[in-house]
């Protein structure tokens, strides 16, 4: 099953998605929902809201709460971007001019801030506790991980371990939450709420391994973001991580020279992009994505075969396929 074939059975749902993204949007302050579109409205595919609803559908829910829940994971998930491009100082976000270049970091932090209030708004009127209390947890581990990574920024000697953390608390916590916020509404069983966080967390985890190896061997053209930009950042990802432990003393102390001295002309960019390529850090990083996709499909069991689990398989193997 492709992708596009998942996207067209909840077309219906995900326009009602976007009508209610539209209309959360709103402030009598201007500037809030000019700078909250730029990057709402720029592309992103509603990766997590589309996993909510198929995960709802699939715990046999199919009520309107489905939509401000969704809307409120696509805006924790668009701050968290509004405040990454702050701290990377990014320039580009999915192929466009960043907001924080165009606005400011102030407006950019202050938006983000107001995105994430209107998610715990959202919330509150859905009214479900449990729903609170997980999402509420989710974005403390988030900020955990903003900062873990903050204090790892430029360390040669991060350790896969220590990478897989900031990846858990960055990019899977969201993806898992989306995913057991769908089983909450369907009261689904312990088991079943487990089974679909843990599917979540692991696709999550894939999901971000996959979009670092992209940044040693898509183009800017594919990627949506500046190729190198990652390294140039000092953020270590496991592509990078595994060829420091491959490659040759020599190779080794280029990389950790160039990394500590932020000295990244295109020509040490190429040569270190090379050392990854040699040592297998894209071979293994892969792998790696792979195992966790295997790990999530194999979660699922608990769920009888259905269309929803099959699209939850689907989606799982479109991470592993994608481009940018």
């Amino acid at each position: 099953m492709e992708m596009s074939e998942v996207f067209s059975a909840y077309t219906q749902e995900m326009k009602q998605v976007e009508v209610h993204l539209d209309r959360y949007i709103t402030s009598e302050i201007k500037l809030i929902p000019e700078v909250a579109h730029h990057l709402i409205d720029s592309g992103g595919k509603r990766f997590r809201p589309l996993l909510l609803l198929i995960s709802a559908r699939l715990c046999g829910y199919e009520g309107d709460a489905r939509f401000p829940l969704a809307a409120a994971v696509e805006f924790i998930h668009t701050a968290s971007l509004l405040h990454d491009d702050v701290i990377d100082e990014a320039l580009i976000r999915r192929g466009k001019t960043s907001a924080n270049n165009i606005w400011g970091n102030a407006a950019s932090v202050l938006v983000g801030d107001f995105l994430y209030s209107k998610a715990f708004k959202l919330l509150s009127e859905i009214g479900d506790i449990g729903l609170v209390q997980l999402m509420s947890k989710m974005t403390n581990i988030m900020s955990q991980g903003e900062v873990f990574q903050l204090m790892k920024c430029g360390d040669t000697d991060l350790t896969e371990t220590d990478y897989l953390n900031i990846v858990e608390k960055k990019t899977a916590v969201l993806i898992s939450a989306a995913c057991e916020s769908g089983a909450f509404l369907g009261k689904a069983s312990p088991v079943q709420a487990d089974a679909l966080g843990q599917y979540g967390y692991k696709i999550g985890m894939a999901f971000q391994i996959t979009d670092d190896t992209l940044d040693y061997m898509a183009s800017q053209a594919d990627f949506g973001k500046a190729i190198g930009k990652d390294l140039e950042e000092g953020k270590m990802t496991l592509p990078l991580i595994y060829a420091l432990t491959q490659c040759t003393k020599a190779q080794r102390d280029f990389i950790k020279a160039a990394v500590s001295e932020k000295m990244f002309s295109p020509e040490t960019i190429r040569d270190i992009f090379a050392i990854v390529r040699e040592s297998g850090g894209i071979d293994y990083s892969l792998k790696r994505a792979d195992q966790f996709i295997e790990d999530a499909m194999d979660g699922l069991n608990v769920f009888p075969e259905t269309p929803q689990r099959n699209h939850l398989a689907a989606v799982a193997r479109f991470i592993l396929s994608r481009k940018a």
